[in-house]
């Protein structure tokens, strides 16, 4: 789910704006229904959702596990399998496979941010010998073509998604008035992935027939389209998708270690409640598939499809219950900085005083521009340092009066932009997180919605900045704070110390490795098995939930 590397606009990575069928009220949402009707249901499985999973009004999930359910697992541990299999070795050093000539797609939906580390592994692809196309949104063509590889237009507007996620900061709708909208952005993605595969090029007629699919989980239709074409699939993405005990999932709000797991499965079983009659209206009408449920494996993160993690092991280690199918291949950098030449007003502003903060949120809308300007010119005002703000599309930057110690900018590729800066202020899209850490910058986290939370938390606990301050509640105590944080030597120290670390990475070599190394041999099956059901069993005296809960969900829909 941003023009982030590429430019001070935009939204990052992870942006999944899922709409049920129907309104947010209980009566009509079938997501909302869950959990309404799990509170007069007397089944176990029921009662079991009833306790530990809450819908908020703003779409995010709780869940909180009971402390007599928390003391009935095994150390903590939900078990789905994943455990089972041993961690491989780092990707690091590896040989690169030696494959034929393909044709590959990768189906991106999202912001810039998203697609941005896609369009690096698909040039690092071409430079194998691979024909490459990247289907993603129309807004993104010039981008994907000036890089060199092949465009394929998909549906969806990615700046309404955006403002869909801040709303609503999850995945459900908070009000049945966004829902005819949101419906007719994933219908429009999900019947816009076949042809992507197997269409000629809607410019030059090309023709075109995939031998591999990328996709990252947003696009949602991605298995399905595989299954059809009797390819193999792989999945990356820029925040965790698959079960860990380690961390919960990055759109649910868990309080215990015990619910981590677990809250994976109540997200995908939320996603499929919103997804169900589009996905199986698509197989039925497009690919001539039969229907799937829940159970069936129309939905989650099977451990027979490869995965692959887009963040450096050193800010979040490969969690120990993920297996030699799961790879955390490092930050995918795009170099954007070497041709990027500043204006000159902006060359002379940096040389004329100290080192200035970067303060930006990109492209997401901000509700208030003018007070959060305010809040922002003040908090440097107090602390006695320089500040770059990027208006972005937010809107903001209005100032009364001119500051000497403020500089207002439109657009400048993060990789050059914060190398000229001691600290950064932003909303914590993955692209943004790696290029500030990247910078040796200090980082202080305002989360809108969706995985953003998760890295303000995961650069908060690595010491290199301050806990994250939700964008509901920014302050200009809490700003003064942040920014006081960052301007400790020991938060420097560790941000260099980090930058050193991820300096031996190579994140988008790591991706092409991975998606090269666990292709199917031409002996093997290579249709992607669909997703196994009953990701994790919770085991404990009461209850074992490994089919309880998508039982009772699909239940619900089917009544």
């Amino acid at each position: 789910m941003a023009a982030e590397e590429a430019s001070g606009k935009g939204v990052d990575g992870g942006g999944l704006g899922v709409p049920s069928a129907n309104g947010a009220h209980p009566d009509n949402n079938p997501a909302a229904a869950a959990a309404a009707a799990a509170a007069s249901s007397s089944s176990p499985a029921a009662q079991m959702l009833n306790r530990i999973a809450t819908v908020k009004d703003d779409g995010t999930v709780v869940v909180d596990v009971p402390s007599s359910l928390e003391s009935s697992t095994t150390d903590g541990v939900l078990y789905d399998g994943y455990g089972d299999l041993p961690v491989e070795e780092s990707l690091d050093g590896a040989d690169i496979p030696v494959r034929p000539p393909m044709q590959i797609v990768i189906l991106i939906v999202g912001t810039r941010g998203d697609v941005q580390p896609f369009v690096a592994i698909g040039k690092r692809l071409q430079d194998y010998g691979h024909r490459v196309r990247l289907a993603t949104h129309a807004n993104f063509k010039e981008f994907v073509l000036t890089a060199g590889l092949e465009f394929y237009p998909l549906g969806g507007d990615p700046k309404i998604l955006a403002e869909y996620m801040v709303k609503n900061k999850g995945f459900l709708p908070s009000g049945p008035s966004e829902i005819p909208i949101q419906r007719k952005q994933m219908k429009d993605i999900i019947f816009s992935l076949l042809p992507a595969c197997k269409d000629s090029d809607p410019d030059t007629g090309i023709p075109f027939k995939v031998d591999a699919i990328i996709a990252n989980p947003p696009a949602y239709g991605h298995i399905h389209v595989a299954e059809a074409l009797k390819v193999p699939i792989h999945i990356f993405f820029t925040m965790p998708w698959t079960p860990t005990s380690e961390f919960p999932h990055p759109l649910s709000r868990v309080k215990q270690p015990a619910g981590y797991r677990l809250s994976y499965q109540i997200v995908d079983s939320m996603i499929w409640l919103g997804i169900r009659d589009m996905i199986n209206e698509f197989r039925k009408k497009k690919l001539k598939l039969r229907p799937v449920t829940y159970l069936s494996g129309a939905q989650g993160s099977g451990n027979d499809i490869p995965h692959g993690y887009i963040w450096s092991p050193h800010l979040v280690p490969k969690p120990k219950d993920w297996g030699p199918k799961i790879d955390v291949v490092g930050f995918c950098f795009l170099d954007l900085a070497s041709n990027y030449v500043p204006p000159e007003s902006l060359v002379k502003w940096l040389e004329a005083g100290d080192t200035p903060i970067y303060v930006g949120f990109g492209s997401l809308p901000v509700q208030d521009p003018g007070k959060m300007t305010e809040i922002i010119v003040k908090a440097l005002e107090i602390t006695g340092q320089r500040g770059i703000i990027n208006k972005g599309w937010g809107g903001l930057g209005t100032l009364t009066e001119p500051k000497d110690f403020v500089y207002l900018l439109d657009n400048c590729p993060h990789d050059w932009l914060f190398l000229q800066c001691k600290a950064v202020v932003h909303h914590g899209g993955a692209g943004t997180t790696a290029a500030g850490l990247k910078a040796a910058c200090p980082t202080a986290i305002v989360p809108f919605f969706g995985d953003q939370p998760f890295w303000g938390d995961r650069v908060h606990a690595r010491g290199v900045g301050p806990p994250p301050i939700p964008v509901d509640q920014f302050s200009l105590q809490k700003l003064v704070d942040a920014i006081n944080f960052m301007m400790k030597p020991e938060v420097k120290e560790r941000a260099v110390e980090l930058a050193k670390a991820m300096e031996s990475e190579d994140g988008v070599s790591g991706a092409v490795r991975a998606f090269l190394r666990h292709l199917p041999s031409r002996a093997e099956e290579t249709t992607p098995p669909p997703p196994q059901s009953g990701l994790f069993e919770f085991l404990g005296p009461q209850l074992m939930i490994s089919h309880a809960l998508p039982v009772y969900m699909e239940e619900l829909v089917l009544n």
